[in-house]
């Protein structure tokens, strides 16, 4: 393993897990001024983590082993996925890491655990939780394959690593396909972070709950670590649209100053997509839970096309 990824193996995770509280906070700031409220601050994430870290952790009766280890298994296998996604820069590939195949895997086992967490506590609310968010996962994880199967095709490679080296520093996509890529990529970010017109991370409804019911049993400590596994989460899947639309900035060298340049640019253009995403939720309401699919759809049409067009082209 080369010295080159072992830094980013340091910092990339360590960046990931210090920023991404940062942009659900950002979000929620933008929706409240769309709304006319003024809205928390942006650490006010930080501040509700650090609260939820000093709380105590209470388990249902009739809980077993899994509601204990979820927490802790979801946060390592998003950590782990934080190798795969480049944002401070672009190493050299070693050991498989940037795989996207085994970047998919580890996404959907964060979700099958959420969703077992959710049905282990035994409520009658992270039953119904868990049973929606694998009833949706069956029509959005064959659409996340679709898509990074259409990124692959474009750009050459099965590896993150190797698609973002090629798109590094360029002012505009490699490719006109990868507009229509990251299209997908968007919504596959909306539906896989649980926001409109998907579900509503602001409510606890029993008619409207997704996400939120499945860690509604959760407490404390716990708690806090599934906040922050979402919050990677989200920010993994934004830095897979920054670099695929707009990579302007992101290095390939594990140069000191050329990291700080392309760290501080991935924040203001996350920044930016987090404004956006927090607009495109104020636009719109939810969605009813059986008109979903088709919003999955859009999606699955948009990768479809791409790799039919560089199939023909």
């Amino acid at each position: 393993m080369n010295t080159s990824f072992l830094l980013f193996a340091l910092l990339n995770p360590a960046f990931a897990l210090l920023a991404a509280s940062l942009y659900m906070a950002l979000i929620r700031k933008v929706k409240a001024q769309a709304q006319g409220r003024k809205g928390p601050g942006l650490f006010q994430a930080y501040y509700d983590l650090r609260k939820l870290m000093h709380k105590e952790v209470i388990y249902s009766p009739v809980s077993s082993g899994i509601m204990r280890f979820t927490p802790y298994l979801n946060l390592a296998a998003l950590l782990v996925c934080s190798l795969f996604v480049p944002l401070v820069f672009v190493p050299e590939p070693a050991g498989g890491f940037g795989n996207v195949i085994v970047f998919l895997y580890l996404l959907a086992l964060e979700r099958f655990f959420t969703a077992l967490c959710g049905l282990d506590a035994g409520s009658a609310f992270g039953g119904m939780g868990s049973s929606r968010s694998m009833s949706l996962a069956a029509v959005i994880e064959p659409t996340m394959v679709v898509a990074f199967a259409a990124l692959a095709f474009v750009l050459k490679s099965l590896n993150l690593h190797e698609m973002f080296a090629l798109t590094a520093g360029s002012l505009l996509p490699v490719s006109p396909t990868l507009v229509l890529v990251s299209i997908s990529l968007f919504i596959i970010l909306i539906v896989e972070t649980g926001r409109l017109p998907v579900d509503n991370p602001a409510t606890h409804l029993e008619l409207t709950m997704i996400n939120e019911a499945m860690v509604l049993e959760q407490s404390g400590k716990n708690l806090a670590l599934l906040e922050l596994a979402h919050a990677l989460k989200q920010l993994l899947l934004m830095g897979v649209l920054i670099n695929t639309i707009l990579p302007v900035g992101l290095s390939t060298e594990a140069n000191a100053g050329k990291i700080a340049v392309s760290a501080l640019s991935f924040l203001l253009k996350a920044g930016a997509l987090a404004v956006v995403i927090g607009l495109f939720e104020s636009s719109l309401a939810k969605m009813r839970l059986f008109r979903l699919p088709a919003f999955y759809m859009m999606a699955f049409f948009f990768s479809a096309l791409t790799i039919l067009i560089e199939v023909f082209a």
